[in-house]
C-alpha cells in the first residue's frame, strides 16, 4: 500500500500531491499503472480505498523523510541503514550523492527477494554501495547480521524507521533502539514515525484514527506500539537521543498541503507523528 501510494502520488499534477517518487510506479503489477495515471482513479483511491487522510499522511511522511535522507547525504554522513526497507526506493532515487555512503537495507528474506526481482525485472541497476541485509527476527540477533554485513559502530550513519515500531512488540522497540544507541556514532540521527498511545487504547479522538485502526485490523497487522502524547523527548533520552524536529499532522498540512493563501488543501491524518532525533 505504501508503494501503491507513493506510485499514485508520483503521478498526481497538484504539487500539493506530487511526491518524487518515480520509481514506485515502475514496481506495480502492470495493470495497475495505467488505471493510476487517470485522475479520477488516483481520487477514489486516495478517498475510498485508503483510510482516511492517510493518503495525504504517506505523501507527507515520504516528503520529510526524503529531506532527512537528502540532507544526510549532502553532509557526508558514513553509513545509512534502512530498517523494513520494503520497497523503498531511496537508494537508488539519490544514487547521485551516494557516493561517499554506504546503504544498507534491513528486511525479511520474502520482502527482500521480491523487491531485488522486480529491480532485476525492471532492469533497475542497483549501486554498488548498497547492501541488502535479510534477516529472521525471531532467529537471528540484529547486531550479528549488522556486523556481518561490515555496518561499522561509532560512525554517523542515519538509520531510518519509517511505518515500522508501531507494528512492534514494545520489547522489540526497545531492543531496536538499544541496538542504534549502541551503534550510533556521535551526531547520526534517527528519522522515524509512531502512533500516539491512545490509539492503541482506541480512544478514537483523533481524525481518520478509526478508520486506520479497522484497516489495519482487518489486514491482520496490528499496531503494538505508541508514545504517549507530549512524552517524546523523554521517550528518546533512554536511547541517548535528543530531538531535533517533530512534526504533527497539522503542521504536515502546514508544511505540505496549504496554499498561497493559507489554506489546507488535504487533511492529514492525525494518529501519527514523525520525528527526527540526534544521537548526544
Amino acid at each position: 500500500m505504501t508503494c501503491l501510494s507513493r506510485a499514485s502520488s508520483a503521478l498526481e499534477t497538484d504539487i500539493h500531491y506530487k511526491s518524487y517518487d518515480y520509481i514506485a510506479p515502475l514496481l506495480l503489477p502492470g495493470f495497475i499503472k495505467p488505471l493510476l495515471h487517470i485522475s479520477l482513479t488516483r481520487k477514489l483511491f486516495s478517498r475510498i480505498v485508503a483510510p482516511k487522510g492517510i493518503y495525504e499522511y504517506v505523501i507527507a511522511r515520504t516528503k520529510y523523510i526524503d529531506a532527512v535522507f537528502e540532507q544526510a547525504l549532502t553532509e557526508q554522513f558514513n553509513q545509512i541503514l534502512i530498517f523494513g526497507a520494503g520497497f523503498d526506493t531511496r537508494a537508488l532515487r539519490f544514487q547521485g550523492k551516494t557516493q561517499n555512503t554506504q546503504i544498507f537495507e534491513l528486511d525479511v528474506p520474502v520482502t527482500q527477494e521480491a523487491k531485488i526481482r522486480q529491480y532485476q525485472k525492471r532492469h533497475l541497476v542497483v549501486p554498488s554501495n548498497i547492501t541488502f541485509i535479510s534477516i529472521d527476527f525471531n532467529k537471528e540477533p540484529l547486531p550479528m547480521k549488522l556486523d556481518e554485513a561490515g555496518f561499522r559502530k561509532q560512525q554517523r550513519s542515519l538509520f531510518v524507521l519509517e511505518g515500522l515500531l508501531m507494528y512492534l512488540q514494545p520489547e522489540s522497540v526497545h531492543a531496536t533502539l538499544q541496538t542504534i544507541r549502541d551503534y550510533a556514532g556521535k551526531c547520526s540521527w534517527v528519522v522515524f514515525d509512531y502512533v500516539y498511545a491512545s490509539v492503541l487504547r482506541n480512544e478514537g479522538i483523533y481524525y481518520g484514527e478509526s478508520d486506520i485502526v479497522k484497516t489495519v485490523s482487518s489486514a491482520g497487522e496490528q499496531w503494538h506500539f505508541g508514545i504517549e502524547r507530549g512524552k517524546i523527548e523523554q521517550f528518546l533520552t533512554a536511547y541517548e537521543l535528543k530531538l531535533i524536529n517533530q512534526r504533527d499532522a497539522r503542521e504536515l498540512e502546514k508544511a505540505y498541503f496549504s496554499d498561497m493563501d493559507g489554506k489546507v488543501i488535504g487533511n492529514v491524518n492525525s494518529t501519527h507523528c514523525l520525528v527526527t532525533a540526534e544521537k548526544w
